[in-house]
Parts: C-alpha cells; sequence; structure tokens
C-alpha cells in the first residue's frame, strides 16, 4: 500500500480503561475524522490523506487493540469504538469534525452522530449499512468461524474478496502482506473476533434517521463483502442523504479507486461549504 508523502504527527491517547490509541494528524483546516474498517488501523487511509490533507485537517487512528493501539480492559462495542473516537477529537482540541468512515467506520460514524450530534459537522458512510440483514449474517459468522480454523485462509480471503480482481492482480503485495500478517495468535483472533461480534449484533435501523447533518453514502456495485443493496438501504434509513455508487473497486475502494473517492469526497464537501 503507497504511503503518505509527508510527514505525519502522531499523537497517543490515553484513555480511562488503560488503552492508548495511537493517533496521526496531517494538514490543517477544517478537522476530517477518517475511520477505518475491521481492521481497524490509522495506515488504511495513507493513499488518500496526501490530497485530503491539501484542504483538510486530517485525523486517523489505529482503533482499540489494533496495530500501535492498546486494547485496554473496556468491552469491543460499537459504541465504545465511538466513544473513543470522541475522545480522540478532545485530545485534539476539536469540536466539530467531518467524519468519514468506511465499512466498520460506517457503523462507528453513525453511532458518533447519535451519542453527540453537535460534534460532527457532516458524516460521509463508506461501504457499510445501517440494520442487520441475513447477508451481514452469514457472512461475517463464516468469517468468524475461517478465523479459529484457518487464520491464514481467512485473511487472504479477506484480500480476495475486498478488491477487484483487475486491481490486485496487479497489486500482489497486499497479498502477500496478508499472509505474512495472518492472525495465528490467540490474541490476535480475539481482537478481531470480538470486533466481528460487534458487527453481527449492529443494527442502527430505529434511529439513524435522526442524524441531522449532511450525510453522502457511497459504496462500489462489485462489492462482494459490504454489497451496494445495503448502501441503498441506508440511504431509505436516512433523511435526506446523497448516493454515490462506484461502477468497480470492491470493497477497499477507497484503495483501489483513490483518484475518484478523494475527489468525489472534496467536491461533495465543497458544495456544501464545509
Amino acid at each position: 500500500m503507497p504511503t503518505p508523502n509527508h510527514s505525519s504527527h502522531s499523537h497517543i491517547v490515553a484513555l480511562p480503561d488503560a488503552a492508548s490509541l495511537n493517533v496521526l494528524d496531517d494538514g490543517t483546516g477544517p478537522a476530517l475524522l477518517l475511520i477505518s474498517g475491521l481492521g481497524g488501523t490509522a495506515n488504511f487511509w495513507n493513499p488518500c490523506v496526501p490530497a485530503l490533507a491539501e484542504h483538510y485537517r486530517v485525523i486517523r487512528l489505529d482503533q482499540r487493540g489494533i496495530a500501535k493501539s492498546s486494547r485496554g480492559t473496556a468491552s469491543c462495542t460499537i459504541d465504545q469504538l465511538a466513544q473513543d473516537c470522541l475522545a480522540v477529537l478532545d485530545h485534539c482540541g476539536v469540536d466539530q469534525a467531518i467524519v468519514v468512515g468506511h465499512s466498520t467506520g460506517g457503523c462507528i460514524a453513525q453511532t458518533m452522530a447519535l451519542l453527540a450530534p453537535e460534534r460532527l459537522r457532516a458524516c460521509i458512510f463508506s461501504a457499510t449499512w445501517g440494520k442487520s440483514s441475513r447477508h451481514r449474517q452469514e457472512l461475517f459468522s463464516t468469517r468468524r468461524e475461517m478465523l479459529f480454523k484457518d487464520p491464514v485462509g481467512y485473511a487472504c480471503s479477506s484480500v480476495f474478496m475486498g478488491h477487484d480482481a483487475n486491481w490486485l492482480n496487479h497489486n500482489w503485495k497486499v497479498l502477500e502482506n496478508a499472509r505474512a500478517n495472518a492472525p495465528v495468535t490467540p490474541e490476535a483472533q480475539h481482537i478481531i473476533s470480538e470486533r466481528l461480534d460487534a458487527l453481527i449484533a449492529f443494527d442502527r435501523s430505529a434511529d439513524v434517521h435522526r442524524i441531522n447533518v449532511p450525510k453522502l453514502v457511497v459504496g462500489a456495485r462489485d462489492d462482494l463483502i459490504v454489497p451496494s443493496f445495503l448502501q441503498e438501504e441506508l440511504v431509505t434509513m436516512l433523511d435526506h442523504a446523497d448516493l454515490h455508487l462506484f461502477e468497480h473497486g470492491g470493497h477497499f475502494f477507497p484503495v483501489t479507486r483513490t483518484n475518484l473517492f478523494v475527489p468525489l469526497v472534496i467536491e461533495w464537501l465543497r458544495t456544501r461549504h464545509l
């Protein structure tokens, strides 16, 4: 995965339950909080940061228990992960932020907007969903079983399912890295399994309509992990949300279609004077 061509300022955010969160901070301007998916790393957003940091103060984090962030003792629920992100904003001195959440990050962003609506200026929900579905439950339950039975297969299957084939065929390093960093230890498997459990339990269909800031829902029609029909459903649950679906890009389109995703984000925010 490409790395930014500039230096990030790093912060460590200490939480009451003894978790410590690694936070990266780039650029100046209105605050833009980027929240990644199941993998939970700040580095997921590396391809997007250089262009975004020309317009915004871009803040991103390793979620609890992931990469350079410690686990702590609190339960790993979507509500807790949302509270963690609010603590990051507090630490960075940010009263209000635009929040971009991808996949799991989109679930976290929805929850932030409902727990602390005064803290968000706008939400971009990328490759995410708002309510439980048979597809969601079956896929994540199957992935959870695979995690323990064949962790290397779990890691590799995520790469094949998450990236469109044409992009992956020119970027095999992603597969090699996934295989080399597969969750083979009980500790790593526990971190992922509790995050999968949180996603299986996630359902905001009863109250997501209360999110009262500008909203954009983004998806890809060839996403095999969070199919585009789930973004179309989310738009019907939200009040006055915009929808944009890429034809290609797979689940990780912020990485595979950075040249399309970042301009879309910047232009959408510009038209809303954000």
